[in-house]
């Protein structure tokens, strides 16, 4: 693991301090364009995910860099859409997956906690689809126990994700211990229901939507979401909040909608 220094829409639904509580986002954001590649909408991204003051963020589709892209559109950022989008508030992790000639993507992470390490795990089968699992140990103020966060995006084929998860399922059970709070999010690709109880089993994580609304949430298409992509597995935590946020300014900005739960401690971290 990398050795890191030392150094919005959503109301208050309940009064308890930060440290209590964590505001989560997980989402796929379809590397800052819109649907079909038309329009640059990483700025609105960017001023969407402020408005929800997150405490955490995992995503995925993130574009690391693009010679063309950044030539094609003229407000294309100067930073490393990660970075931009951390802004001042946050701290930006990247995990570089995807390769190709003109540049690069993979997953992220936006912490307000100070970073203790971080590792990019790959969980990449075949060149066709580069996938990755980003691992973040975080010190969250007032807790004994680091948290464990984690960003995912599994492959298409259903036999591909199979053998992803216990991939991943093995990097868990070597890096995190056991009895560690976790929130583990991303685009599992999952319209078939098959890691919810592959993670329950495995490796002793929830769902966060299927806890508090008792089904996966749907996330896309944005614009109409039917299929249930996405996921939030937690450990240590009960669910306050677990919404699929649709709606302005959400539609518009990729293909998939973004999950956002409030995760407060069920035991003491």
């Amino acid at each position: 693991m990398i050795q890191v220094p030392a150094t919005g829409r959503i109301a208050v639904y309940r009064s308890i301090e930060l440290k209590n509580v964590l505001r989560v986002a997980s989402y796929n954001i379809h590397k800052g364009l819109s649907l079909f590649n038309r329009r640059l909408v990483v700025h609105e991204v960017r001023q969407a995910l402020q408005g929800l003051q997150p405490d955490l963020v995992l995503l995925q589709e993130v574009q690391g860099a693009h010679q063309r892209k950044a030539q094609r559109f003229s407000h294309w950022p100067l930073e490393p859409q990660h970075e931009y989008l951390a802004g001042a508030e946050l701290t930006a992790l990247y995990g570089r997956n995807a390769n190709y000639r003109y540049g690069h993507h993979g997953n992220a992470l936006l912490s307000r906690f100070p970073v203790r390490r971080w590792d990019n795990h790959d969980l990449t089968l075949h060149k066709f689809e580069q996938r990755g699992l980003l691992h973040a140990v975080l010190e969250v103020p007032g807790w004994t126990r680091p948290l464990h966060a984690l960003s995912v995006h599994l492959n298409l084929r259903a036999r591909d994700r199979r053998q992803q998860l216990k991939l991943l399922a093995e990097y868990v059970h070597t890096e995190v211990p056991m009895h560690a709070p976790v929130v583990l999010g991303g685009d599992f690709n999952d319209w078939r229901c098959e890691a919810t109880p592959f993670m329950l089993h495995e490796l002793g994580l929830s769902e966060a939507f299927e806890m508090l609304h008792g089904a996966p949430a749907r996330s896309f298409p944005a614009r109409l979401p039917v299929l249930t992509l996405d996921r939030m597995y937690v450990r240590g935590f009960d669910i306050e909040v677990a919404d699929v946020l649709g709606g302005h300014p959400w539609t518009g900005l990729s293909d998939h909608a973004p999950l956002y739960a409030e995760l407060a401690r069920s035991m003491p971290h």
